[in-house]
């Protein structure tokens, strides 16, 4: 397996790490999944048992002025890796200003993601700046378990207001209660609601339009709502965690079951699945 990655553009170097801030304020750990046209960072908690799980997809030629990647066939042409976005993140944040970075699969005392960094210098001795990122390579028997999600069979496709609007309504939701409903329509109508024994607080957003989805969806009753139970933390996550500067974003309802929420950004496109509380 191999593996190098070049970026010069500083505007494309920025952007993927607001990207790489974005997937660490979300998780942990994740999956980086390499192939020759794209990167992807994957989490893929069971949805069943209450974990959240994120499907992140780049275009490696919109970061990318060099890549190349091997992977473990040639049937099989791709990369695995467990990371903890938090340290590449953290690597990145280092070498803004660099001239040109490096990423690269390494051996070292473990299996590495080695950022290095050509940074400015004010004299003719070049800077040099290298970071190793541990990551453990995962088997090809795993793999299964990384493939893109299937779009839920949703009862109610919205556009979201304003990201920074509704994450100031969350945060002040949070102080009320763990957790909070979210319902919504096919006439661009959606509720932000908190009930507990001492108050009663609603949110109403309307006309913020439902994507064109095609016919199924349009031949729904376009006044019911659709109504998630979610821990709002887990909302207040996503809303605080993204960087990403999305040109659009929308969510998917699953009635009682699950909310698909979607941020598209002309280089990226990111996906995440919080399930409903009982």
């Amino acid at each position: 397996m191999k593996f190098r990655g070049k970026i010069i553009d500083v505007a494309c170097l920025n952007h993927f790490t607001r990207v790489c801030n974005t997937i660490s304020r979300l998780t942990k750990s994740c999956v980086l999944r390499l192939t020759p046209d794209h990167l992807f960072f994957i989490l893929s908690e069971k949805v069943a048992n209450g974990g959240v799980s994120m499907w992140c997809e780049l275009a490696q030629v919109n970061f990318f002025d060099e890549y190349q990647m091997e992977g473990v066939t040639l049937d099989d042409n791709e990369i695995c890796l467990e990371v903890a976005p938090e340290n590449l993140a953290r690597a990145l944040k280092t070498v803004q200003n660099s001239k040109a970075l490096k990423v690269k699969l390494t051996k070292k005392h473990c299996p590495c993601l080695t950022v290095a960094a050509d940074l400015p210098s004010l004299s003719s001795v070049s800077r040099v700046v290298t970071h190793d990122v541990p990551v453990d390579i995962v088997p090809r028997k795993l793999w299964h378990e990384f493939k893109e999600p299937h779009m839920p069979d949703f009862d109610v496709s919205i556009y979201l207001p304003p990201l920074k609007t509704l994450k100031n309504v969350v945060d002040r939701m949070k102080n009320l209660s763990q957790f909070l409903v979210l319902e919504a329509n096919m006439s661009g109508e959606m509720n932000l609601k908190i009930e507990t024994d001492l108050v009663s607080v609603t949110t109403h957003f309307k006309d913020l339009g439902n994507p064109p989805w095609g016919d199924d969806v349009s031949q729904r009753d376009r006044e019911v709502m659709a109504q998630v139970r979610l821990d709002v933390r887990r909302l207040q996550q996503f809303l605080t965690g993204q960087q990403v500067h999305p040109t659009k974003a929308l969510c998917n309802l699953v009635h009682h079951r699950l909310v698909h929420l979607i941020l598209l950004h002309e280089d990226v496109s990111l996906q995440y699945f919080i399930p409903t509380v009982a």
